[in-house]
């Protein structure tokens, strides 16, 4: 599948890559020779996988690079990036096809100095199409991938009409001297034997070692380059449907330690969701340390935001720091979204549920005064001595208008209605409150 994300390259032929086309007669050139798999779709952590192998092979003194692809295609981007790297190297470069070399595949392939095939495999079939596999129409971009196909197959003296024929849906090619006939609506797909005599592979062969001892190397010191652990790790990581998944663990599980705090297995998952998150895109070649950075300023001021007033102002620039950190480590920023969109959706339900299953727990209640004043807790409310209702006494002190008076026999801290009472006088309890005794001057 080809995705739509395209830039301009330059390319240019080494003159090493040329000359691997063609075995010298009666020569074998010995020393180390790498083949690096093309096994997987071709995005950017293919390519990081192939300038590692590059790379290596440059330090160990390599004769011959044989790319071993059998892949569905993948990014434009990274398909160019890739045929650059090839036309690029100093060591010459083969590419052996032992399963399908469909879409981008194609291109990476033709960029290389020899193609070798195994039976049954296949080369072509390289039309744009996007993420959800519709042809594009669009005519700038179908005419710049078709002249970078036509570019590479020019590269090595191959019929550049049939590599245009490859991606190129309305075009009509009548090729019987090379047994090539495609009409309009159609792409063309070369088995091994018809790429063959199209000239699109220069011979069939069972296996690389045989690919590489008609190339006129020795066979005696192979190297195969193969995938660590962290990178068929973040292989699995950057799945788009993992990558949702851990986004929607990571964000339920950080914001319901945030909002429900007391479990720490929540934060502990979401946390290490997260991680993985990064980890994969950073192996993958697509994250840098600024992304994870910006993640992290993005929670840090989140987290101030439920203890800070801000206004919003904290929430607001952590929001946007923490999306930013997502979708600037992700290979596409629409699929960056479009991922993050789901996973919050789903994070929001399931940390509604359980906020709401868990409210006393909540970070809420810090806010709120919880204590209430019951038996239960120490706390003695007043008695109220409704007995006293009608009861007459003496007023022991003055009353303006509270004071203490004798009732029953018992000194009682009562108030009057409003006026004043002077000390010794006869009084009468009319109103009980709570604790509150309210009395009047009794009638002589």
């Amino acid at each position: 599948m080809m995705i739509l994300l395209v830039l301009p390259l330059a390319g240019r032929v080494h003159a090493d890559n040329e000359a691997v086309r063609a075995p010298a007669a009666g020569t074998v050139v010995g020393g180390p020779v790498f083949i690096i798999p093309v096994d997987q779709e071709i995005e950017r952590g293919l390519q990081s996988f192939l300038e590692r192998g590059f790379q290596e092979a440059a330090n160990y003194g390599a004769v011959l690079i044989v790319l071993e692809i059998d892949t569905p295609g993948g990014r434009v981007d990274s398909a160019e990036q890739i045929g650059n790297m090839v036309r690029d190297s100093k060591i010459p470069t083969a590419a052996y096809i032992k399963g399908d070399a469909a879409s981008a595949g194609s291109y990476i392939a033709l960029n290389a100095g020899a193609i070798i095939m195994k039976p049954g495999s296949m080369i072509g079939a390289a039309s744009l199409v996007d993420r959800n596999g519709k042809s594009v129409d669009d005519a700038k971009m179908v005419s710049y991938w078709k002249s970078k196909m036509v570019g590479a197959a020019s590269l090595n003296g191959r019929d550049p009409e049939v590599a245009a024929g490859m991606m190129d849906i309305n075009l009509v090619v009548n090729k019987p001297e090379l047994g090539v006939s495609k009409g309009q609506g159609e792409i063309i797909a070369l088995s091994s034997e018809e790429a063959l005599q199209a000239g699109y592979a220069d011979r069939i062969a069972g296996t690389a070692n045989e690919a590489i001892t008609w190339l006129g190397y020795s066979t005696d010191d192979i190297f195969r380059v193969e995938h660590t652990g962290a990178e068929k790790m973040s292989h699995f990581l950057t799945n788009p449907v993992i990558m949702t998944i851990l986004l929607f663990v990571g964000i339920a599980g950080v914001f319901i330690e945030l909002l429900v705090p007391g479990f720490g297995v929540p934060g502990i998952i979401g946390t290490l969701a997260f991680a993985l998150y990064f980890f994969g895109n950073y192996v993958a070649g697509f994250a840098g340390a600024e992304t994870l950075l910006l993640f992290i300023l993005g929670l840090v001021m989140l987290v101030l935001e439920l203890f800070v007033p801000s206004f919003g102002i904290l929430g607001l620039l952590g929001s946007v720091s923490l999306v930013a950190g997502v979708v600037r480590a992700a290979y596409s920023f629409t699929h960056a979204m479009f991922s993050l969109g789901i996973a919050f959706s789903a994070a929001a339900v399931v940390i509604v549920i359980v906020a709401v299953a868990f409210k006393e727990r909540g970070i809420w209640n810090r806010f709120i005064l919880q204590d209430s004043l019951t038996k239960e807790q120490g706390f003695v409310p007043v008695a109220e001595k409704l007995s006293l209702i009608g009861a007459s006494g003496i007023s022991v002190t003055p009353l303006r208008p509270a004071g203490t008076a004798a009732i029953g026999g018992e000194r009682i801290d009562v108030v009057t209605e409003g006026g004043f009472i002077d000390a010794q006088t006869a009084i009468s309890v009319v109103k009980v409150e709570g604790g509150r005794v309210v009395v009047k001057e009794s009638v002589k």
